[in-house]
């Protein structure tokens, strides 16, 4: 699974790892992420998010 970065503040949001705290499972890809969600430190939305090359 692809990993995503968010441009505002660097946060990477890694699939294998999800969003515990905010109850999102590991193994959940960014498509399935709910409309919702935000990034945790900046509370982005999911536009500001782009995929991460490593």
């Amino acid at each position: 699974m692809k990993k995503y970065i968010c441009e505002v503040c660097g946060y990477v949001y890694d699939p294998a790892v999800g969003d515990v705290d905010h109850g999102i499972k590991a193994g959940t890809s960014f498509n399935d992420l709910p409309d919702n969600w935000t990034c945790p430190p900046c509370g982005a939305d999911k536009h500001a998010f782009r995929k991460f090359e490593y």
